[in-house]
């Protein structure tokens, strides 16, 4: 079985959380704070993104795996993957610009991600539901 659109937004998943950490280690490095975030904003914020991004990333590259596993046509599985990858993207942009406060890409980053979960998993309970 292959699951080559996982894959595809996995990587991609990957490629953001790799740019996002580097984000955290270049301010660590400038402002030499090894460990915690030595009461620095940028550094807390800089982790929040990242770590938001670990925090939701499994459960939805989970289900998109179990969809194509499924046998959800690549069309829809590329249609929540662009989207969740778009998500993903505002919600860095706009946490990042919103210092943390009402930004529209975090607001709209937050709903896209969650939405992808939504659907994800109701195409898996439904799957599920009509092999009974």
């Amino acid at each position: 079985m292959s699951l080559m659109v996982t894959g595809f937004y996995a990587s991609l998943t990957a490629l953001l959380m790799i740019v996002l950490a580097y984000r955290v280690v270049k301010i660590r490095r400038r402002e030499k704070i090894g460990i915690g975030d030595g009461g620095n904003k940028e550094l807390v914020l800089a982790g929040r993104v990242h770590a938001n991004l670990i925090e939701n990333a499994p459960i939805v590259l989970i289900l998109l795996a179990l969809a194509e596993a499924n046998g959800l046509a690549p069309l829809y599985l590329h249609c929540l993957g662009t989207l969740w990858i778009v998500a993903r993207l505002l919600h860095a942009i706009g946490l990042t610009l919103g210092r943390g406060g009402y930004h529209f890409g975090r607001f709209f980053g937050v709903l896209f991600s969650w939405l992808v979960s939504l659907i994800l998993a109701l195409i898996n309970l439904g799957h599920f539901v009509s092999g009974l």
